[in-house]
């Protein structure tokens, strides 16, 4: 087999290997090398105009895991015993308007655009916030922006956990305002400037997962060659 076979099976299997894991091991702990290369990928994760909208939260405090159990009805059994877990936050509007200093601090501080090009850069922004996506129409639509930009950071980190033969499982199953206040009372967060997106945890799975249920790729894909 081919070294390019190799690598593209490689890929395939993680993707299989990959499930919605809902328990984990309690007793089994993910090496520290293998959840920092995990947070790495988060890290070199693409966003729009590279504005990196996001902050991943790792709890490990079980204390605060079980406040966070009591309101997210959809981590029952993966709070308790995952190896690691993460809240991931993405920014509201007041960060994320083209005009919101944090924006400002990312095109100068860390892509370092000479100042000739910031202005340039802006109006850029402004224009596809406006007109193209229509973004400005409403505060929220803004947060939605940035939280959809989280999901990307999120399957990056599965696929690697998966590669690495670690298990994974993305959550949504929380209200909102619940886990913001806890955020806000118990981890300090300033959900003015940052709110919840969704949470993943990661471990070992504790028991065999079941087969994978999808649709025919003829049923996804249409082309237009």
């Amino acid at each position: 087999m081919s070294a390019d076979a190799v690598a593209v099976e490689t890929v395939l299997e993680a993707m299989r290997f990959r499930h919605a894991c809902k328990v984990f091991d309690a007793g089994r702990k993910i090496p520290d090398s293998q959840f920092a290369a995990i947070l790495e990928c988060a890290r070199l994760s693409p966003s729009s105009y590279g504005f990196e909208p996001w902050k991943f939260l790792v709890v490990q405090n079980m204390a605060l895991r079980e406040k966070l159990r009591t309101v997210t009805w959809g981590a029952q059994r993966s709070l308790p015993t995952a190896s690691h877990f993460v809240v991931i936050l993405a920014r509201t509007a007041k960060g994320m308007r083209y005009d919101a200093s944090y924006i400002w601090h990312i095109m100068r501080d860390v892509h370092r655009l000479p100042e000739t090009h910031l202005q340039r850069r802006a109006a850029l922004v402004k224009t596809f916030q406006e007109s193209d996506f229509h973004l400005l129409d409403s505060e929220r639509l803004l947060f939605e922006w940035a939280a959809r930009q989280t999901y990307v950071a999120l399957g990056n980190m599965m696929t690697a956990a998966a590669l690495m033969g670690i298990d994974s499982c993305p959550i949504e199953g929380f209200p909102v305002d619940a886990v913001n206040r806890i955020l806000r009372e118990d981890c300090a967060v300033d959900t003015q400037e940052m709110q919840v997106s969704c949470m993943v945890a990661f471990g070992y799975r504790s028991e065999p997962q079941p087969a994978k249920s999808r649709q025919t790729l003829e049923a996804i894909v249409q082309r237009f060659d």
